[in-house]
């Protein structure tokens, strides 16, 4: 097959879209090929009795992150999509208890004060204070750069940064180190959720990922119209600056010839040639043999045991009374332990944690007076590629989300064409994650350097997207899309300067290896 100049991207998920439409506004040539029907990846929505839902994620965080490559490719995210920011970020309910947290900390902390008492503002003011200090110290030297390990983080965060690197606790669970600010354990719960938000436990990951609670405090928007929208003014992007997308078009190998990639073969036998190809599918999909053999060895496989949880969701229309919804709802387990407790056992919890996303609602407008849109979410255990859940196992798990809401005085009538999507349905859309939906679970201080870099095992293969570093998350994946490309061009600039040097006799010097680690 000849090698052309042109960049494949297999996906279109965030990871892909923002890889193609960075590298077409530098001038390269690339397809993006995907095997579902449009943009966006796990950033989806459904179209549902003749409306669009947001079937993924709900929450935008870090704009920052996407004004920034807007601003590369030489446009503005205002010009795609109409934003307005959240005056509430979330309403937390325990039975007929309730809490809000603002944009507004000093709200924020006073609303814990009347929830809770004055030792428990102070607390959260603490928690707050150091939820941004870990975010500040990991920023640059992690979430934007190529994977470190221990020491090349500690090495990149520099003298003034050693003592932040000395106390980020990467040995204290994020469920322990919460109860050092706050007795009550409902605030335990509350700040504890944010581990799900990478798919994982809070009683098992390392405490600094309370960085992700300063995430959302710095500023949730609201994307008038849902949130995948965002996927489509990334494929309007790239497609401004000559991006060629084809969609319903699975690939089925990824070439591999003189130890580099070479483009890859669709499903129905076409080939297209390239350079370089960035899969922005999860590593998993790769190790295990989904792109073909030769591929394989590119990355590590993904054991079970080691990933990220994944979800019974609901998305459809529902009337909803007697709860208040603001847009971001989460009505907590009475027994958070035994709820993770039975996740990592393998089985649905008994009584879960339900979040309520009502994306008919917002901080401005009247609450709908008749069905609204909503997307209903319960963590799941990452066994989609098992024995599927029963008629009756989904039927009983129905029922305990609609008990779970109900303690909160919340009453939900779903519509019947409500979608449900279990584990197995996301294995199925994919593969061999088990439904996991956040790649490899952040269990444990070593999770974060263990995760898959955008350089593999074969050069030219690039890997982006939420599975990989610097992790799960909408913003996540478009930072994961910066480095594969930042890597790609280096590589790139690194293998021109070098192909000229030739060593006596003709033979020519030979390329570095690509490492794992990047």
């Amino acid at each position: 097959m000849p090698v052309t100049d042109e960049v494949v991207v297999i996906g279109a998920g965030v990871g892909g879209l923002v890889s193609a439409a960075l590298l077409a506004a530098q001038g390269h040539a690339v397809t993006v090929v995907e095997a579902h029907g449009g943009p966006g990846g796990k950033l989806r929505a459904l179209e549902i009795d003749g409306a669009a839902i947001d079937a993924g994620p709900t929450v935008f965080t870090m704009r920052d992150v996407f004004e920034d490559v807007f601003a590369a490719c030489g446009d503005r995210l205002d010009r795609h999509v109409t934003m307005q920011p959240a005056t509430t970020l979330a309403r937390h309910a325990w039975d007929d208890a309730r809490l809000d947290l603002f944009a507004d900390p000093a709200a924020s902390e006073a609303a814990i004060g009347d929830f809770a008492g004055a030792a428990e503002a102070r607390g959260y003011r603490a928690f707050r204070q150091e939820a941004k200090r870990v975010f500040d110290a990991v920023d640059r030297p992690f979430l934007h750069a190529t994977r470190p390990n221990p020491l090349t983080l500690g090495w990149r965060m520099g003298a003034r940064g050693f003592a932040d690197y000395c106390t980020l606790r990467p040995y204290t669970s994020l469920w322990n180190a919460l109860g050092g600010y706050f007795r009550d354990p409902r605030l335990r719960q509350l700040f504890g959720r944010y581990a799900t938000y990478c798919g994982s436990s809070p009683f098992a990951c390392p405490a600094t990922l309370m960085l992700i609670a300063h995430v959302e405090a710095s500023g949730v928007w609201l994307i008038q119209g849902g949130l995948h929208r965002l996927a489509l003014a990334l494929e309007a992007l790239g497609r401004r600056s000559g991006v060629r997308f084809r969609y319903g078009t699975p690939v089925r190998e990824i070439c591999v010839e003189r130890g580099r990639a070479a483009g890859v073969v669709l499903a129905t036998g076409e080939r297209i040639a390239a350079a370089s190809v960035i899969c922005n599918a999860d590593p998993a999909a790769v190790a295990s043999g989904c792109f073909g053999t030769a591929a394989r060895r590119a990355v590590s496989p993904v054991a079970p045991n080691r990933r990220s949880l994944s979800a019974m969701v609901w998305t459809g229309h529902a009337r909803a009374s007697g709860f208040p919804l603001a847009r971001h709802n989460v009505i907590f387990s009475p027994d958070y332990r035994a709820e993770f407790a039975a996740l990592a056992a393998g089985r649905l919890a008994d009584a879960p944690s339900v979040y309520v996303c009502a994306q008919d609602r917002d901080d401005t407008t009247p609450a709908p007076s008749g069905a609204e849109r909503v997307q209903i979410i319960i963590n799941a255990p990452p066994r989609g590629d098992g024995a599927g859940l029963t008629e009756g196992e989904i039927a009983a798990c129905t029922n305990r989300m609609l008990d779970g809401v109900s303690r909160a005085g919340l009453s939900l009538a779903l519509a019947p064409s409500t979608v449900l999507t279990t584990p197995s349905a996301f294995e199925r859309l994919f593969p061999s994650t088990g439904g996991a939906l956040y790649g490899p679970a952040s269990h444990g201080w070593a999770a974060s350097f263990r995760r898959q870099g955008s350089r593999t095992r074969i050069a030219g293969l690039y890997c982006a997207g939420g599975s990989t570093h610097p992790g799960a998350g909408v913003p996540m994946a478009a930072l994961s899309a910066r480095l594969a490309v930042d890597c790609l061009l280096r590589d790139r600039a690194s293998t021109s300067v070098s192909m000229p040097a030739a060593m006596p006799g003709g033979m020519s010097t030979r390329p570095a290896k690509t490492a794992l680690t990047g």
